[in-house]
């Protein structure tokens, strides 16, 4: 008789779920800041501050994202505080390096938006299914849903919509209309794919 799979992950499959997340999520990071847009949540608010600053995107994402550790530590567990870090930390260094690798010179606003919003989306459901995160306003939306049912996604969206509206005192209304684009993308990836009860593996 064959042995049925365990429903939870090991060390190696969150290694490889969470880096591939990380890298996927640093890609749209760098596609979305080379055609100068910008994006909501937690990442939104790092680079329109690494924008205002010239500071790194990777030194003041990191930054901004400790006080939400806390939260996560007492509402999520060590184990997801730990992911979330270990997340965060990474994508700090590889929105460094990207650059470093490859310049994009020529591409659509639009086109952008949408390769932004699909990488970051499929990034961030890969962490999600690995007990992880991006941190920050991302360990609200799993919060809410956890405990409400309200989709991740929505929350996620209602939180990109006030961010969206005070850019629009900052930066030219295209830029954030074709940013409101990528976040929408991204937005209705996790709203229609991150569910409980269709992946249950922990």
């Amino acid at each position: 008789m064959k042995k049925p799979l365990s429903p939870h992950h090991n060390l190696v499959d969150d290694i490889q779920g969470l880096s591939l997340g990380v890298f996927l999520c640093g890609l749209g990071i760098h596609v979305l800041t080379s055609v100068g847009l910008i994006t909501g949540q937690t990442a939104g608010l790092a680079v329109i501050i690494a924008y205002l600053t010239g500071t790194s995107f990777g030194v003041v994402f990191f930054a901004i994202n400790l006080p939400f550790y806390f939260l996560a530590y007492k509402r999520l567990g060590a184990a997801f505080t730990i992911k979330s870090l270990i997340s965060v930390t990474l994508l700090s260094v590889v929105t460094t390096l990207l650059p470093l690798g490859f310049t994009i010179q020529s591409l659509d606003p639009a086109l952008g938006a949408v390769i932004f919003g699909s990488l970051v989306g499929l990034g961030l459901l890969a962490m999600f299914r690995h007990n992880g995160s991006l941190g920050g306003l991302g360990v609200i939306a799993l919060l809410v849903q956890d405990t409400t049912g309200f989709k991740a996604g929505w929350v996620q969206l209602i939180t990109d919509a006030v961010i969206f509206t005070a850019a629009m005192f900052l930066f030219p209304a295209s830029v954030v209309f074709y940013s409101l684009l990528g976040a929408v993308v991204l937005n209705m990836i996790i709203t229609f794919n991150h569910r409980r009860d269709r992946y249950i593996a922990t």
